[in-house]
């Protein structure tokens, strides 16, 4: 059962089993009840999100070099012990149960789920 990369808020796929958000914030105006039911996520795990500062430089990238600079940074934070041990713990859950992990961001290219998705395959994750 290969994990996930998915946008927070769309329809989840028959098979996509427990879906993680991976944001700083929970979704606005949405009661905490209601986060599953509409598809948002089971669980909140903003250790796996941009730090503010850093959510606030993903937003102003305006160049190519901006988005790199960001995804270096990213990069910096999910090397800290606790990211480590948890993206270790997704890539291996990635073979043996059905989990996502997502964020609200329309585009995946501009949003740092591309850089999940890319350390999570690096660890071995089996993604679809």
């Amino acid at each position: 059962m290969p994990l996930r990369i998915v946008r927070l808020g769309t329809p989840r796929a028959p098979d996509e089993g427990l879906r993680i958000g991976t944001v700083r914030r929970p979704p606005r105006g949405v009661r905490k009840d209601r986060w599953a039911a509409d598809d948002w996520f089971d669980v909140w795990l903003p250790e796996l999100s941009p730090s503010p500062d850093l959510v606030a430089t993903a937003h102003a990238a305006a160049t190519p070099a901006d988005w790199k600079a960001f995804t270096r940074a990213f990069r910096a934070e999910m090397n800290e012990p606790t990211a480590r041990r948890l993206l270790d713990l997704f890539a291996a859950l990635s073979h043996h149960a059905a989990v996502s992990i997502g964020c609200y961001c329309e585009d995946e290219t501009r949003c740092h789920r591309a850089v999940l998705r890319e350390l999570l395959s690096a660890r071995g994750a089996w993604i679809v």
